[in-house]
């Protein structure tokens, strides 16, 4: 596996702040040598990239860069879980991507792609994971997407 901060600098891309959580739970937990990492809305510079159901409101297009933007937001909780060195990271086991979603659309795949594909190009094979992509009817903040992340480090 590449380093991971090195293909971030590449994709001109630096970690941000770990997000606070919005509620009452942790960013993340650890157990044994698996993280897990709490839902991290599209959040950046403090303000939401997408808002409401996709795709009336948010097109799929926007709603893949919004769950990129979550597995970045993950990935700055992950890192500050391991003292700011991701290059621990075994693999990304699992990602839940949940889709704000009008009724009948079935695209949440595509959608999930954003933060999929980010997570592959941060560590190659090793950011192919299990995924479920979900459709619901409101996510925290209105936002357009959720993502959480189980990963697995040394």
């Amino acid at each position: 596996m590449s380093n991971p901060h090195d293909a971030l600098a590449g994709l001109g891309l630096v970690l941000p702040p770990a997000p606070k959580p919005v509620a009452a739970y942790v960013p993340a937990v650890r157990s044994g040598n698996l993280i897990f990492v709490s839902g991290q809305l599209p959040l950046s510079d403090g303000a939401l990239l997408a808002t409401g159901p996709v795709p009336s409101k948010v097109s799929i297009e926007d709603a893949q860069k919004a769950a990129r933007q979550c597995a970045l937001n993950a990935l700055a909780v992950l890192a500050d879980q391991l003292g700011g060195d991701l290059s621990r990271v075994v693999r990304i086991v699992r990602l839940g991507v949940f889709v704000q979603s009008d009724d009948r659309f079935d695209g949440q795949p595509k959608v999930a792609n954003g933060a999929s594909e980010f997570m592959q190009q941060v560590f190659g094979e090793a950011g192919r994971h299990a995924r479920a992509a979900v459709g619901t009817n409101a996510l925290p903040l209105d936002a357009a997407v959720e993502v959480e992340v189980l990963a697995e480090v040394r």
